[in-house]
């Protein structure tokens, strides 16, 4: 709890983690208005609520509010690194795995609410600035069905705004550099999701729907590319052997996190 502690009083205490949260939600919001000023008029449809409400920008690397996570822990592990808690020779292997659970803990929870917060932010967005003719009653009524359909994307959205952090915490721990963290973050997205793409084509297959629309990288080539509108409305859903390939890069960086750490005397 001590180690819990002294990372939220750490995190806190950084102007930089108040400036990227102010900076995330401003931008949301920007880009949530401007998105939803550009609605066709007619029932909103899924994939455009998902996209207004999460604020995808096509060809970023990753959501801004994923961004802003990876930032804010890029920051906490750079910031350690700065200007440590301990002296080197007083942090054991033990000492240094706890602090850096604490940090991944604290920067999970801390993405997760980052995410909440821009999901919220960006539906008001929505709902008072949409465009003319546009029918968007629906998706803020309990009780209608299109209700729910967002609400699947909206939690693998949250569940990737924590990653995001996690992996710029963990890249930062490998290069032990807040700004080469971060452009790593972002370069990791536009090199993997190409190819997954191009072995997903090679199969027959296209991306699922509850993933595409979270993928600004993505979603932005296939709008440069052309990809039939029906074929990606027929999208399958979420498979194991998908999410696996997703998650192979994150056990990997975990695991070269934690092998780094037993070879260096300070986090």
């Amino acid at each position: 709890m001590r180690v819990l502690a002294y990372e939220v009083r750490r995190l806190r205490g950084l102007r930089s983690t108040w400036l990227i949260l102010a900076a995330v939600l401003l931008t949301d919001a920007a880009v949530a208005a401007v998105l939803a000023r550009q609605l066709p008029a007619g029932e909103l449809g899924t994939a455009a609520a998902v996209r207004c409400v999460t604020a995808v920008v096509p060809l970023l690397p990753l959501p801004i509010a994923a961004l802003g996570a990876g930032a804010i822990g890029a920051m906490s592990y750079g910031h350690e690194v700065r200007y440590p808690g301990l002296p080197a020779g007083r942090v054991s292997y033990r000492r240094r795995l706890g602090l850096l659970v604490a940090k991944l803990a604290v920067t999970g929870v801390l993405a997760v609410l980052v995410a909440a917060a821009t999901v919220l932010l960006d539906a008001a967005v929505l709902r008072l600035l949409h465009a003319p003719g546009a029918q968007v009653a629906a998706l803020f009524d309990p009780a209608s069905a299109e209700f729910a359909d967002p609400l699947r994307p909206l939690v693998f959205f949250v569940g990737l705004t924590a990653l995001a952090g996690w992996a710029g915490l963990l890249v930062t721990s490998l290069v032990r550099s807040a700004a080469a963290g971060l452009l790593i973050l972002c370069a990791v997205p536009a090199l993997l999701e190409p190819v997954l793409s191009l072995l997903l084509r090679q199969s027959g297959r296209v991306w699922p729907g509850q993933l595409r629309e979270l993928l600004p990288f993505q979603y932005g080539l296939d709008l440069v590319r052309g990809a039939d509108a029906q074929q990606l409305a027929v999208a399958p859903a979420l498979d194991g052997l998908l999410l696996a390939a997703v998650s192979v890069p994150a056990v990997l960086l975990l695991s070269a996190g934690l092998l780094v750490q037993v070879r260096r005397r300070a986090l």
